[in-house]
């Protein structure tokens, strides 16, 4: 019979377990692993995604960076309650480097903060998407991983950050149009940007049938008519507490650390970790793309 755990046994515990894994998941001190967090619809909890993930990857002892490519429309800031003087968009205007304008997050996460509301970066020029690769390059060794929030859709922004990643997570629901729009935005991937492997997080699911079966439509679709790889990193359940959190300007997993979405972003935390490094570049332009190619020193 399945083992039954009082919630009061408790907060402390979860927090003993992840210190405990620290070590057994242990990044090498020279290797970056970089995801983008995309999706082909708006709504469907990516930034959520990537605040929570980045916190429980904290908790494994991983130092982490979250790169908010959204920048017409920021949102890592709030939801991490952040109030920055400087954005990426005193970065593109040549104002500051990236190193003056990281923000520091709960768990000792570093954020790369983006704009909001002013329009000339949503589409960054070729020297400006050079000089972004230069500046990060320059933070080789400094992390274990960098999470990128890209914006949702299909602009030349979302192209860009999720060629220039390692990994890409495409993040859906269960929602018809979400579906379709994830299929769209791995279709173009694939198509136009020769991109090959995707990983997929099933967001706000009712059980975890609804996730397999969002998994089985995409992967079915794709087989037939691409030549790609779906790998199923796993879902996160809905739960009325998000909003609770996001309301606060909290991460859910800091808030409920016993709850079962917490749980779910641990586990999601763990499998990124087992997953095997990026030996080399995916054949395009990378961030950290030097130290892909054995050239770069450490920054």
């Amino acid at each position: 019979m399945a083992k039954t755990i009082h919630p009061a046994t408790d907060q402390a515990q979860t927090l003993r377990q992840l210190h405990a894994e620290r070590a057994a998941t242990a990044v090498d001190e020279g290797n970056t692993g970089v995801y983008s967090i995309t999706s082909g619809k708006g709504g469907v909890g990516k930034t959520a995604v990537v605040a929570n993930l980045a916190y429980t990857l904290a908790m494994l002892g991983k130092r982490v960076l979250i790169l908010d490519a959204d920048l017409g429309l920021a949102n890592i800031d709030v939801v991490f309650g952040l109030a920055p003087a400087y954005n990426l968009n005193h970065f593109f205007a040549g104002d500051l480097e990236l190193q003056q304008i990281l923000v520091d997050g709960p768990m000792g996460i570093k954020i790369l903060p983006a704009g909001s509301g002013v329009q000339k970066f949503t589409h960054l020029d070729s020297q400006q998407k050079m000089r972004l690769l230069d500046g990060l390059d320059a933070m080789h060794g400094h992390f274990d991983y960098v999470l990128i929030d890209t914006e949702a859709g299909i602009a030349d922004n979302v192209t860009y950050f999720n060629t220039a990643a390692q990994e890409i997570i495409v993040v859906t629901t269960p929602e018809p149009t979400a579906i379709t729009d994830a299929y769209a935005l791995m279709k173009l991937l694939s198509t136009a940007f020769h991109e090959k492997n995707f990983n997929l997080v099933v967001n706000q699911i009712q059980n975890e049938d609804d996730a397999l079966d969002v998994f089985r439509k995409l992967t079915m679709v794709a087989n037939r008519y691409l030549d790609i790889s779906i790998n199923y990193l796993g879902s996160i359940p809905e739960d009325r507490q998000m909003f609770d959190a996001i309301r606060r300007q909290r991460v859910i997993c800091e808030l409920h650390p016993s709850s079962k979405i917490t749980l779910a972003f641990q586990n999601l935390a763990r499998r990124i970790c087992a997953e095997p490094s990026q030996a080399a570049p995916k054949g395009n332009i990378q961030f950290f793309w030097k130290k892909l190619l054995n050239i770069g020193g450490q920054g």
